[in-house]
């Protein structure tokens, strides 16, 4: 039995009483009084009923929901092939009729039969048009999906130089076609899953046969299956279930908006998740390793870009040290300190009174201040904010003898240095060890600095990445580890892919 929604008001409009479960239409057939019941207080649901045939006399009744569906296409490409076909106008019963409109009396690249209520009702909400025949207890739906979307454009945040200008959009489809226009085989595998209790949202796994680990492919299936909940609408949602250390501030997923990107991480082994309504790749499993490099390091000189990644890795150690080691040394240690410098921070400080712990971790909260205004104003706004701002509440403090030249001089040096990381989440995790690392200090100086870099180190050495290590590969057990980890080698040297992925194709070249 079919229950019914029933209907409350509010201000007006007519809001449907919360819905049974719809398990409960699991095993029912398809029936147009059953869509319209579904489908009561949606007032984008539309339903027509048509004669097929100019003078025929079978009846069926269309559905669409408007908005994620073109009308314009629905009466051009269904409605009108349907009601001028004279083919399917003279079929003795519906049952014929179902098998002419499947043999292209529709204008549509696609036709699928439903005999299940729950899957006519995810085609409709995916973009397809039902064609519901009351006799026969069955539909026909066909893809109409509106083309209302936003073009192909540049990436916003991951900036190309000699790279391609495309980046992912919100629909799944065109995001697939992007990654298959680089990788043009057939061994690019596409497996697609529902996620969602309510949602339904479209997940696509893409990954290469032959070179991908069918293991790390089958567990990232089995991640996503054992999956409940009710809604999929954002990566957090998905990230923090199927990573092994959700309680780790790390990232552990790598987030692209670049299919080249996406295609190339493909291409060494790797396993890749798009998500329908977001314009962003994911891709599994990942090291820290891989958080410091970028796309552009494949279009440069080998020597070009080992330059760059020490210049990432040594920005990584001055944002992460730099203010806990000033106010260590300046507030425990100042024998370290040569005696010009000593005398210079001394004579900014006289006329100071608060302290040096107090004064820098208030210089990294107006820092942080002033970077979320940038972030959440529009761009013009945000970026005369941040600009603005930052020179005038620093020369204000420094005139105003709040806090000394050289504690604006470490955190700005820190903050720059952070900037440089190729990985926001990354970055962001920085941060807070960041000031994790000041707070230790504060108390135990230098001591605190080695204790809460212990803890650091111990927490990257017990993270995996679906059986990849998150240090390697200065943990893989094989010598010059740090050679390896900061080293472009030229390509032509560069034959092997990463043995840890554990890829059945070891080689990318002869």
């Amino acid at each position: 039995m079919v229950i019914i929604p029933n209907m409350c008001y509010y201000n007006g409009f007519k809001i449907p009483a919360p819905q049974a479960d719809e398990i409960t239409y699991k095993n029912l057939e398809p029936d147009v009084q059953l869509m319209s019941s579904i489908f009561s207080g949606c007032g984008d649901f539309e339903k027509r009923k048509i004669n097929i045939g100019l003078e025929g006399n079978i009846f069926i009744n269309v559905c669409w929901i408007d908005g994620i569906v073109s009308g314009v296409n629905v009466g051009d490409n269904v409605i009108r092939p349907l009601i001028l076909s004279q083919k399917a106008a003279n079929a003795p019963d519906e049952k014929s009729c179902i098998e002419i409109i499947m043999e292209g009396s529709v204008y549509s690249y696609s036709v699928k039969k439903r005999d299940k209520i729950t899957d006519v009702i995810s085609d409709l909400t995916h973009g397809n048009c039902a064609l519901i025949f009351d006799g026969e207890k069955c539909a026909l739906t066909f893809e109409v999906r509106s083309d209302k979307t936003r073009s192909i454009s540049e990436p916003t945040l991951e900036k190309s130089i000699k790279g391609a200008k495309e980046s992912f959009i919100e629909i799944l489809r065109v995001n697939t076609a992007l990654v298959r226009r680089r990788i043009c085989t057939p061994r690019l595998k596409l497996a697609e899953s529902s996620i969602g209790r309510k949602s339904h949202t479209n997940v696509a796994i893409m990954f290469v046969e032959g070179i991908a680990n069918p293991e790390l492919v089958a567990e990232t299936a089995r991640r996503l299956d054992a999956l409940d909940i009710d809604a999929l609408l954002a990566t957090g949602s998905l990230e923090e279930y199927i990573v092994d250390c959700p309680l780790s501030p790390l990232p552990q997923l790598i987030h692209t908006e670049r299919p080249d990107r996406f295609a190339m991480y493909l291409m060494e082994g790797r396993v890749g998740l798009l998500i329908d309504g977001l314009p962003v790749g994911l891709v599994l499993p990942v090291n820290f390793a891989e958080f410091m490099k970028v796309t552009t390091d494949s279009n440069m000189h080998f020597l070009f870009t080992t330059t760059l990644n020490i210049l990432r890795y040594f920005a990584l150690l001055l944002s992460l040290f730099l203010p806990a080691f000033y106010v260590a040394v300046a507030m425990y240690h100042q024998e370290m300190i040569p005696t010009q410098l000593l005398i210079s921070i001394i004579e900014s400080k006289q006329n100071v009174p608060f302290s040096t712990a107090l004064e820098v971790f208030g210089m990294i909260v107006a820092f942080g201040l002033l970077q979320e205004a940038g972030l959440r104003l529009p761009n013009p706004i945000g970026n005369t904010v941040s600009i603005i701002g930052a020179l005038i509440v620093g020369q204000s403090a420094v005139e105003a003898r709040v806090v000394s030249p050289i504690a604006i001089i470490v955190v700005a040096l820190s903050g720059i240095s952070c900037y440089t990381l190729p990985s926001q989440d990354m970055a962001s995790a920085i941060r807070l060890f960041q000031v994790g690392l000041l707070v230790a200090t504060i108390f135990s100086g230098l001591f605190g600095l080695a204790l809460g870099t212990c803890l650091i180190i111990l927490l990257l050495a017990s993270m995996d990445s679906y059986g990849l290590n998150y240090t390697a590969p200065l943990s893989d057990g094989k010598p010059w580890g740090l050679f390896r980890l900061l080293i472009n080698v030229p390509k032509q040297k560069d034959k092997f892919r990463d043995p840890q992925l554990n890829t059945p194709d070891k080689r990318r070249q002869k």
